[in-house]
């Protein structure tokens, strides 16, 4: 049984001691792809590195929300830094891009422009992108419904357990993504995750972050995929090895693997 993580943070200062350990590990165990995600130029580049040196490991660079400059001038310089590093053949998306009102609610319509652009560029580009949307719903939607929405597709990524943005992602052609917090005790998600169609589901770790149970609190790691995927089989009716297989189609998809 393989599995494809499709986001993961291993560019992240939590692997300092023992990167190369963890991701020799989770090769052996069953996770034999993953994409790891970027989310400002240094991480970005690492994501790269990574990916380079690992035919197994893919990347994803962008700007996160939380990273973007403090003005326009500023933040068009990170995307041309953006668009250089695009031209690695293992970059496979621009992302992790978005909305983040839970930290700074005082730059919006800069996280905004910031996302538009990055969008923008995906587009130029013919790459997907990789949504991150936390405390910021009804925006997101807003854009994804706009005249600036992604052409090339996307994944709304540890998507948020919220109906309106669910099916405004599958309308709009988008993956949904889950990770790690569908298995958490006080979750309601069996109807949400229901209608997602198996042709835009995919699992993800959000690694070192978002471990599920029983490792809810650790750091997390891809091995840990297997206990979302396990929730969604459970959920679906289906064993964990469909989902293993339809998550990973899906995901080789979803990047133009």
């Amino acid at each position: 049984m393989e599995f494809f993580d499709t986001h993961s943070h291993y560019n992240d200062e939590a692997y300092e001691e023992d990167r190369e350990k963890i991701i020799n590990d989770i090769y052996r165990e069953g996770i034999t792809k993953t994409v790891v995600i970027g989310y400002n130029i240094e991480k970005s580049e690492k994501a790269i590195k990574m990916a380079t040196e690992n035919e197994f490991i893919y990347s994803a660079i962008g700007i996160h929300p939380s990273d973007i400059g403090k003005s326009k001038e500023e933040i068009l310089v990170q995307i041309q830094e953006i668009k250089k590093m695009a031209s690695n053949k293992k970059v496979v998306a621009i992302g992790e891009i978005g909305l983040d009102y839970h930290w700074e609610k005082g730059n919006i319509e800069l996280q905004k422009f910031a996302f538009i652009e990055q969008i923008h560029l995906a587009n130029e580009l013919r790459l997907p992108i990789v949504i991150h949307s936390r405390d910021a719903i009804m925006d997101t939607i807003e854009v994804l419904k706009s005249k600036d929405k992604p052409k090339f597709s996307g994944i709304l990524h540890c998507c948020v357990l919220n109906k309106d943005l669910i099916q405004t992602g599958i309308n709009e052609g988008l993956y949904i993504s889950f990770a790690g917090p569908i298995t958490f005790k006080n979750t309601k998600n069996t109807e949400l995750i229901n209608i997602v169609p198996d042709d835009k589901l995919l699992i993800e770790t959000d690694c070192p972050y978002l471990s599920p149970e029983p490792n809810r609190g650790k750091r997390n790691d891809s091995r840990n995929i297997k206990y979302t995927a396990q929730k969604i089989a459970d959920i679906k009716g289906k064993t964990i090895e469909e989902i293993a297989q339809i998550t990973y189609r899906n995901a080789e998809k979803a990047y133009n693997i």
